[in-house]
């Protein structure tokens, strides 16, 4: 999987409503950011590697890396507004340090 750039890590179930619902709220906020990536990974035994690498504890968890490296994390469901505003801020700061 190509991290390079900035990635938004979607780590999400199958069984988990929360992530259920959250999927397409992510998919259209992200949808908006021309320089960004929706990258969604399901917590199954392939993706363990990647899971591990992210130390992924929580569903739903998003996190944004830049080039492979992690630079924010969310941990379960957050509502549009909010979720909006902390891509957002976090976009911008990462944005930032190009």
């Amino acid at each position: 999987m190509d991290f390079t750039g900035i990635k938004v890590i979607e780590f999400s179930g199958d069984s988990c409503a929360n992530c259920i619902t959250l999927m397409p709220i992510l998919h259209r906020l992200v949808s908006q950011y021309s320089d960004v990536e929706l990258l969604h990974i399901e917590v199954e035994d392939k993706n363990r590697e990647i899971i591990e690498r992210f130390k992924v504890d929580t569903l739903p968890t998003i996190i944004i890396a830049k080039d492979g490296v992690e630079k924010a994390r969310s941990r379960g469901f957050q509502i549009e507004e909010i979720l909006s505003i902390w891509l957002d801020a976090k976009l911008d700061d990462i944005r930032r340090e190009i």
